[in-house]
């Protein structure tokens, strides 16, 4: 527990920093053009995430794992993987490249309800290889359980990109705050290239060459969870903000997405220390019984830091509003407790999924990601035509209630399954 309240400590820093940018750029933006330009921001944001998700889904958890298997072994014990993960990207990036750029008209009619920002889906596509770049180098450096670096590459990285982002807003006003939502993971990837460049496995013969189908399938296998999760949540989001935009306005839709703007923040310091030390950490054991123990050592530990957390976050809610954004942002204040109860069993439930992600369950992942997204939209519409605005918070809630059940009733029931 010592590595992993150190490791949450480090990633920890790295939110905050990442949390502070975040912030300030949720402030600009709110000032500069209220909770209607919140919301487009927003929806650029989802789309970014799905798309990045899909790119990046070859070298993220798959990546991490078998370094984390084998990096013992060395860079050439590793290397096939990574070959086989840079393959994905190419495939990937020849298929929705082309697809952004045919179907970018559309994509912009249906996210912001006006086609002449079609150049931002187009953006968007063309830089996702560097995307990939990043997510890739990161994914190398957690799995060696290199910290300090991925933390210390982590902060110069979002120092970059956020002042890229606030110089863009300031400029451009919202049209610079979608451009550099847009392009902010490919300046990550140029930065984390450079910033690398001098590191034993940047050789060729670890990127390019012959990789055995056996491979291509273990990352396959973890492709295809990512893709789902890319699929799956951004895209739930779109779907949330288009239903609270069609039956309540633009307005109310700014106001849920600064909610879970601050919820999205703070959560990020309990996630990261999950992808960089619990994920690593479960991939590595092999008995059941070790799994059973980190899992529940780990939950005794995360939980209540959760529920501290958000306990802050709520009788703040007031100071977080005028800090963060503007006085056109005070109804959200209603918004916050449900949505903080939401944000505890999330963290409660992934705890208990992530074994699933450390095996490589591919099959189990994906229809339980798929099932608890379709639930999630129609909890929403129910809720939302039933309670107006906060029934988006309730269905949130109410839906991850019942992920942890599931997870936590058939995780151990998977694992003697699994490791038998």
């Amino acid at each position: 527990m010592r590595s992993l309240l150190k490791v949450t400590a480090m990633t920890g820093l790295l939110t905050l920093l990442r949390m502070a940018m975040g912030f300030v750029i949720a402030k600009v933006v709110a000032i500069y053009t209220g909770p209607t330009g919140l919301a487009m921001l927003g929806q650029v944001q989802s789309m970014v995430a799905s798309l990045n998700g899909i790119i990046n889904a070859p070298v993220g958890n798959g990546v991490v794992r078998y370094t984390a298997e084998h990096q013992e072994q060395g860079v050439e014990a590793c290397s096939p993987w990574w070959r086989a993960a840079w393959q994905w990207v190419l495939i990937l990036s020849a298929i929705i490249i082309p697809l952004g750029l045919l179907l970018s008209e559309r994509l912009s009619l249906w996210l912001f309800k006006d086609i002449s920002l079609s150049w931002v889906v187009i953006t968007t596509a063309v830089v996702l290889p560097l995307s990939a770049v990043g997510t890739l180098f990161n994914s190398i450096i957690n799995g060696q359980q290199q910290y300090r670096r991925y933390v210390g590459l982590g902060m110069i990285s979002a120092l970059a990109s956020g002042c890229l982002m606030l110089a863009m807003i300031a400029i451009y006003n919202i049209q610079g705050a979608l451009l550099a939502a847009a392009t902010q993971s490919a300046l990550i990837g140029v930065v984390m290239l450079c910033l690398n460049i001098r590191q034993p496995w940047f050789n060729l013969r670890c990127w390019w060459g012959r990789c055995d189908a056996t491979f291509r399938k273990d990352i396959r296998n973890y492709m295809l969870m990512a893709i789902t999760s890319a699929l799956t949540v951004p895209t739930s989001l779109i779907l949330i903000r288009n239903m609270i935009i069609n039956q309540l306005g633009w307005d109310a839709a700014g106001q849920w997405q600064a909610v879970w703007k601050i919820s999205e923040v703070y959560l990020g310091v309990i996630t990261m220390a999950l992808s960089t030390y619990y994920l690593p950490r479960l991939s590595s054991l092999k008995r059941v019984d070790e799994i059973v123990d980190e899992i529940n050592r780990t939950a005794v530990v995360i939980i209540p830091i959760v529920a501290a957390m958000a306990l802050g976050v709520y009788l703040l809610r007031d100071v977080a509003i005028t800090l963060l954004f503007t006085e056109a942002f005070r109804s959200a204040r209603d918004l916050f407790l449900v949505q903080l109860i939401g944000d505890v069993l999330k963290i409660s439930a992934w705890l208990y999924a992530y074994p699933m992600l450390s095996r490589g369950a591919t099959k189990q992942f994906i229809q339980t990601e798929i099932f608890f997204a379709i639930s999630l939209l129609a909890l929403t519409y129910v809720f939302v035509l039933e309670y107006g605005l906060i029934g988006s918070n309730i269905a949130y809630s109410v839906n991850y209630f019942l992920y942890f059940v599931f997870v936590f009733s058939v995780g151990k029931r998977f694992l003697y399954n699994e490791c038998k």
